[in-house]
């Protein structure tokens, strides 16, 4: 059974489609890119998947379990982690406190929201482990407005990984940064994989070519490319509507 299978999605507003039959299903242990232009529709696609929009039709599955119709909070609750292209945190918060409210929205007590999770010794725990794993555990009583760029993307992935998602979309998790910030998020992610499946939004094709067992390529909200990152970097359809020299 997939993890995450996306079944004939279709979305439009007005004239304009977005979304034409798209379906993918990304297995466990498996990373999935979603390549394409600007435009293509790559980010209206993940907004279904994480419940910001509905889509017209179609069928969204988490584990073989339908959650098209489900609320973002309940598809957090159900395990679908995100991350997203402009980075989402609570600047005056510590990256401890960012962390552990995360951990106590997944435990169910996302109505305490804005109460001290951070003085909760279980949450605490999670929250420092997460950053650990994130490599952030040194900065852990910073405040995020004065962490890093690259911090902060590590410190939206340590969030996103502290709600124990089955599955995890990385919506641009590359943009910002530097050389050695991205290599060090794809060591990371390379890690995460085999235990978090994930499908992967990105332009940065080094890192799309390293992280993925496999790449649909999204042209005017349809697949029109399929296959390993071999494949499709050998596509002619794929070099001409969006790899161009990156292909060579």
């Amino acid at each position: 059974m997939s993890t995450l299978e996306i079944r004939k999605l279709n979305k439009s507003f007005g004239a304009l489609t977005v979304s034409r039959d798209i379906s993918i299903s990304i297995g466990e242990g498996q990373c999935h890119a979603l390549i394409g232009p600007n435009g293509a529709g790559k980010t209206t696609l993940i907004h279904q998947i994480s419940g910001v929009l509905r889509p017209d039709s179609g069928h969204i599955l988490l584990d073989g379990q339908d959650i098209t119709q489900m609320s973002v909070s309940r598809r957090v609750q159900a395990g679908l982690g995100r991350t997203f292209q402009i980075t989402s945190v609570l600047p005056s918060f510590t990256a401890l406190e960012n962390t552990a409210i995360a951990a106590q929205a997944k435990s169910g007590s996302s109505l305490r929201f804005f109460r001290d999770a951070s003085r909760e010794t279980a949450l605490n725990e999670i929250a420092l482990s997460t950053l650990q794993r994130v490599g952030l555990a040194d900065r852990a009583a910073i405040p995020a407005a004065d962490l890093s760029h690259g911090e902060l993307r590590l410190l939206e992935l340590a969030i996103s990984l502290a709600g124990k998602p089955k599955f995890l979309l990385l919506d641009e998790p590359m943009a910002g940064l530097g050389r050695s910030e991205s290599v060090a998020l794809v060591a990371l992610l390379s890690e995460l994989r085999g235990s978090l499946p994930m499908l992967l939004v990105e332009h940065d094709m080094d890192a799309i070519f390293q992280l993925a067992d496999t790449v649909s390529l999204l042209v005017d909200g349809q697949v029109v490319a399929r296959g390993t990152p071999d494949e499709v970097r050998a596509d002619a359809a794929a070099r001409a509507a969006y790899l161009g020299e990156n292909a060579a």
